[in-house]
């Protein structure tokens, strides 16, 4: 399908500088785009790739001046937010299509479950007793949906996706492939013979709305209670979030992060990827965690952003690190220092 300049500026409140009858029909990345394609510039290590594009229109912030010419095939829309503003688009273009609705065959649902209005459920699907999908519920295949749970409206749930029982999850939440919502949190008691007692895991996981779960992250049911993951949160493939954690508002995962049990997350926090938080502690919000930083206690400062392992103040981080990438000049200073020590009591004995 294709789209003109004006049209693009229209949906995202643009400024057009260029040819206003400029189309295109498909997204490219700047570095590598094509005649009738759409890219943008977000970030300035990319400048020098503008100036080369083959695309017909791309996205710049309001702010972009150009430091020489650009091509003459090229339209730009300025926005306040050209990353913003790409999203928008994409989510437009997602959305396009008619979603699928109906059931295929097969699939399992039973008799005590209850389907809403406009759904899709792909083949091989399994309903379980008293779950509840709500309207406009898009379902892959290969999904598996135990006793209780409930499904809110508009979320899309990509194939090989498992809702263990009483998991109740929002409204226009995103599940990727092999995520697994509801497993059982890992709680174990050693006995006097040194074997390990399962703890049998009663409470379940609560997802509020406008949450995204990437592919094979897990979240575990809660020992008692509920896992709680706020409205918001967008969590990365290959996160693992234990039992009892709670998760706030509009916080961001990344990929191979690890959550132990009840320890509580406030709002807008950014934890990068391969962060370890040990249990029971407490990150205020709007905490920034660098990537492979272990969490060995509370953070307690509002904002704080640190980094290393075990974590401490990013601006300590720095500082230290350099010390450290000087440690094997240090020491071979020291080493002569203590030579020339010996050699002066030598001579003065």
């Amino acid at each position: 399908m294709n789209f003109n300049s004006q049209q693009i500026a229209d949906l995202v409140n643009g400024v057009i500088q260029g040819d206003k009858n400029a189309e295109v029909n498909f997204f490219s990345k700047i570095e590598d785009a094509q005649p009738f394609s759409l890219t943008f510039l977000a970030n300035p290590k990319y400048e020098s790739f503008i100036y080369n594009t083959k695309a017909s229109i791309a996205l710049v912030n309001s702010d972009f001046a150009p430091s020489k010419p650009i091509p003459s095939t090229l339209t730009l829309i300025k926005v306040n937010n050209a990353y913003e503003s790409l999203a928008q688009l994409l989510n437009f273009y997602e959305n396009i299509d008619t979603p699928k609705t109906g059931i295929e065959e097969p699939v399992f649902i039973h008799k005590t479950a209850k389907i809403g209005k406009s759904v899709y459920i792909g083949p091989f699907t399994y309903i379980g007793e008293d779950v509840v999908i709500g309207n406009n519920v898009q379902i892959s295949s290969n999904c598996h949906f135990d006793k209780g749970c409930k499904i809110g409206e508009n979320t899309k749930i990509y194939s090989g996706v498992k809702f263990y029982d009483k998991s109740q999850i929002g409204s226009n939440c995103v599940f990727h492939s092999g995520a697994v919502i509801g497993s059982d949190g890992f709680g174990f008691a050693p006995n006097k013979e040194n074997q390990y007692q399962k703890i049998i895991q009663i409470g379940n996981v609560i997802i509020e709305d406008n949450v995204e779960i990437g592919s094979n992250t897990v979240i575990d049911r809660a020992t008692m209670g509920s896992t709680i993951i706020r409205k918001g949160v967008k969590i990365d493939n290959l996160v693992q979030i234990a039992h009892n954690v709670e998760v706030g508002e509009n916080t961001v995962i990344a990929a191979q992060t690890g959550v132990s049990g009840s320890s509580k997350i406030d709002d807008n926090v950014m934890i990068g990827g391969q962060v370890g938080i040990v249990g029971h502690i407490k990150i205020a919000e709007e905490v920034k965690i660098a990537a492979q930083s272990g969490i060995g206690n509370s953070i307690e400062e509002k904002g704080a952003i640190v980094q290393g392992s075990p974590s401490i103040p990013i601006g300590d981080y720095k500082r230290s690190y350099v010390m450290f990438r000087k440690l094997p000049d240090l020491a071979s200073q020291i080493r002569t220092l203590e030579k020339q020590l010996k050699e002066l009591k030598a001579a003065s004995n």
